[in-house]
């Protein structure tokens, strides 16, 4: 059974929903995606499913049937909210750190009924913030308190509730000390953490609905008597017979019985050229159909398809990357329970040294927001927001939140060749005339085979043959300017076939000498720059690839790799990254297929070109343009960020061995504490923006 979880928010949450539904009889396995929200349950015997809805539901956490575009809409929905949550919460505390600069500036002059009428004006404006914004962290952190447990929303909420309160009640007593500034603008910041873990979160499983669509497309069954019919691939089981027209994609694997056709396996396969299928061939979901129809038999249903193995592919990989620990993660599991055992510890000491409730209540809230985590809200979001603004001003664009950290630590790279090391497209190569160039082209643009694509991208528009016929396997056959021609394998045309192979074309016309042509699928052109520059920077370089054994050895050979595997499957890709990582190496993987998108969610961190596939796009942590040359500067600035990142937890941890000691002993002043977190929250930033004018280190 699958099901959708609302409200995990960390690894904790993972452990208490799995232990649970574990915990009932005949449970087999539990899984939770934190990424998706997507529980996986498998069971024996007689339990029935609501026992394990119960289960979920009794811990506080929502849970509803699986719907991928339900799944799409809820996401975006929470993402909205979030935003708007975050805009009212900053007009907010922009609106009472205006009124809070007015009471500081005229702390020895001003009256008291002027302060108190301020703080009135700022509690008045901060309720409402605090009541709309704040629900994101009251409501969750209710939904578990009445059923016995906790989670970080918890002390979230009592620091918002317990300083608007302290803050009212010294405002009704006329005292000279409220928060209301500190206290919204923790829940700003706070808030800015929750929309951007959200933001990662929609768009990781972005990846698993992008494959899930293109599964469930339409395919024509026929029937017993040979009629079609269109029906949901989800709707195809083994033995169904399926006509795949030319142009169409095959959703499930099947097995050819009738017809002849050159197939496009690239999406599945990574293979640059054509192949040509018979009767009696296999082909994966994800091939095109190029030149003519094709029946066969479904080999299985579209839930045991390729597309739906490296969906599940996909999503192991989310699930994997969803228990990273980030360093702002570590950094707040050991702060959060630092400042909040240090303000209970202060307004227990208080009252045991003879200080009044509300004076010891005062100390403690003190403590708690003169060390507000501005600096450490800051540290990694600032750094990153600073490191993804220099990478997209040079043509990359960062997507995950902790992409940075994950590429820093990666020490051996595996790329795919095709359309990442190469171009990805065959190219016409070698000195043909303008003449036999143009002639041939006009058979070729009444096809669809990427070799006559590449001669028609070469010669440019121009007419097209009369009563042209393709051949699947073989070529096509028409009349040009008055005289039949053909253009194919050597052996359609009449040459010694064995001058000819799958990467060259003939063209013959009657009395005419026969033309060939020679197709490549070239290097890019920063290819062995950028390859020589990271091995020299000390990483493993591998080349693991869908494509031929002898293309993929001469591009090996070519860049200086020693390491490389042709005819990969995306189960191989999977297989050797895991490999690479029970080894203990990081891996970064670099793709631009379909075939490569379960690897490139598996691998520790991964980089897809512009011009990938929206799937291989979408499980990537980053995507580049302009060229390899982007991954050294992408390792490069990653590297850099993370040490930013290291000095600004560093300088937030020494700023609350200052700070805490000074809000205990009772000297700090709303003055005092507002700007000890002002300046430290301007270091921290002045402190990332060093990685703008930082050179490149590999």
């Amino acid at each position: 059974m699958s099901l959708t979880v609302r409200g995990a928010k960390c690894g904790a949450c993972i452990n208490r929903i799995e232990s649970a539904v574990k915990a009932l009889p005949g449970i087999e396995r539990a899984r939770l995606n934190l990424s998706t929200g997507d529980l996986e349950v498998g069971w024996r015997g007689n339990l029935k499913a609501p026992k394990i809805v119960a289960a979920v539901t009794a811990l506080g956490y929502g849970v509803s049937p699986r719907d991928q575009d339900q799944g799409a809409s809820d996401e975006q929905r929470e993402e909205r909210s979030l935003l708007i949550a975050l805009g009212v919460a900053g007009f907010a505390m922009a609106n009472i750190m205006l009124l809070s600069v007015s009471i500081w500036a005229g702390a020895g002059e001003m009256g008291q009924t002027t302060r108190t009428m301020l703080h009135g004006i700022s509690g008045v404006i901060a309720l409402p913030a605090i009541i709309f914004s704040g629900r994101v962290f009251f409501v969750s952190a209710w939904n578990v308190l009445k059923r016995g447990h906790a989670n970080m929303d918890v002390p979230i909420s009592l620091a918002l509730i317990i300083a608007f309160c302290v803050s009212v009640s010294e405002t009704l007593r006329g005292g000279a000390d409220a928060y209301f500034d500190a206290s919204v603008m923790l829940l700003f910041f706070l808030l800015i953490g929750r929309f951007l873990d959200a933001r990662v979160r929609r768009k990781a499983h972005a990846s698993a609905r992008d494959l899930a669509a293109m599964a469930h497309r339409t395919v024509m069954r026929l029937d017993a008597r040979g009629s079609a019919r269109s029906v949901r691939a989800s709707e195809i089981n083994p033995g169904d017979q399926i006509l795949l027209a030319p142009g169409e994609r095959a959703v499930v694997d099947m097995k050819i019985d009738q017809g002849a056709s050159d197939v496009d396996e690239s999406l599945a396969t990574g293979e640059s050229l054509a192949r040509s299928a018979t009767p009696g061939m296999h082909l994966l979901a994800g091939t095109v159909n190029l030149s003519q129809p094709l029946t066969g038999t479904a080999l299985a249903a579209a839930s045991d398809s390729l597309l739906a193995d490296m969906a599940r592919m996909l999503e192991a990989g989310e699930q994997r990357r969803s228990t990273y620990r980030r360093i702002a993660d570590r950094a707040v599991s050991l702060y959060v329970p630092f400042v909040h055992t240090s303000a209970l510890l202060a307004f227990i000491g208080w009252l045991l040294a003879g200080a009044g409730v509300n004076e010891a209540l005062l100390i403690g809230v003190s403590t708690l927001i003169i060390t507000c985590p501005c600096a450490l809200a800051l540290a990694a979001p600032v750094t990153q927001v600073v490191a993804a603004g220099r990478l997209f001003r040079s043509g990359t664009f960062l997507k995950s939140g902790d992409a940075l950290e994950r590429l820093a630590q990666c020490d051996y790279i595996i790329f795919d060749k095709t359309g990442t090391l190469t171009l990805g497209t065959p190219k016409l190569t070698g000195e043909i005339s303008s003449e036999n160039l143009q002639v041939a082209a006009e058979l070729a643009r009444a096809s669809r085979h990427p070799l006559s694509r590449a001669i028609v991208d070469a010669a440019g528009a121009g007419p097209i043959a009369l009563n042209v016929r393709e051949f699947a396997g073989l070529g096509l056959e028409g009349i040009v300017r008055g005289a039949p021609a053909r253009l194919g394998s050597a052996d359609w045309v009449g040459v010694d076939s064995g001058r000819g192979d799958r990467s060259s074309l003939w063209f013959s016309q009657a009395g005419k000498e026969p033309v060939h042509f020679q197709f490549g699928d070239h290097l890019l052109d920063e290819a062995a720059e950028t390859i020589e520059r990271l091995q020299r920077a000390g990483y493993g370089i591998e080349i693991v690839s869908g494509d031929r054994s002898e293309t993929v050895e001469i591009v090996a050979r070519t860049l200086g790799i020693d390491s490389w595997s042709a005819a990969s499957s995306p189960r191989d890709k999977v297989n050797r990254l895991e490999a690479l990582q029970a080894q203990g190496h990081k891996v970064l993987m670099v793709g631009d297929g379909l075939n490569d998108a379960g690897a490139l969610a598996l691998a520790h961190a991964s980089l897809a070109p512009g011009g990938a596939m929206d799937v291989s796009q979408s499980a990537s942590d980053a995507i580049y343009s302009g060229g390899l040359a982007a991954l050294p500067r992408l390792i490069s600035v990653a590297k850099q960020a993370r040490s930013v990142m290291i000095e600004n937890f560093a300088f937030a941890a020494a700023y609350n061995l200052v700070a805490v000691p000074v809000a205990i002993t009772g000297h700090a002043t709303p003055l005092v504490a507002a700007v000890a977190m002002s300046t430290s929250s301007i270091l921290v930033s002045l402190n990332a923006l060093r990685l703008n004018a930082m050179r490149e280190s590999l």
